[in-house]
């Protein structure tokens, strides 16, 4: 991975904003040459610093539909601890993003549940059954602000 200056970290808020942008359009945004943006933007690719381009799709909001946030504590932080708690919430459909964190909470869930009643559901039959949980803090997404 190459050092990143000035000019790739503005092509990457760019790309941030619409991964769809063409060369053109983004040289010029920049300020350079089409052919030395496609240069830095392949340099990017290969060391690592793009990983991939995505389509981010909006979530059906059904009405009653409840977004969770959930932080989870485990009770020992081993490496198998972890690991073994990491695949059980990949199996979880609902859990629809899973961050490992530094502070008070061992994990950052978000879940999407239909309303309340499925939440408690998920909580009870899932959430709480997963390897090495010791507590869990749920709290209520009132809406979403920004989605990226």
């Amino acid at each position: 991975m190459h050092a990143l200056d000035e000019i790739d970290l503005t092509m990457l808020r760019h790309l941030r904003q619409d991964a769809r942008i063409t060369n053109a359009a983004l040289a010029e945004a920049v300020g350079l040459s089409p052919s030395a943006c496609l240069r830095r933007l392949r340099l990017m690719e290969r060391g690592g610093t793009i990983r991939g381009y995505t389509v981010v799709l909006e979530e059906p909001s059904e009405p009653g539909q409840v977004t969770v946030i959930v932080q989870i504590t485990l009770d020992r932080q081993t490496d198998q601890h972890l690991r073994r708690f990491e695949a059980a919430v990949r199996r979880c459909p609902e859990v629809r993003q899973c961050f490992l964190m530094t502070g008070v909470a061992d994990y950052l869930l978000r879940v999407e549940a239909r309303d309340a009643a499925d939440y408690e559901r998920i909580h009870k039959e899932q959430l709480s059954r997963m390897p090495g949980v010791a507590r869990i803090q749920s709290s209520f997404a009132i809406r979403t602000v920004i989605r990226g």
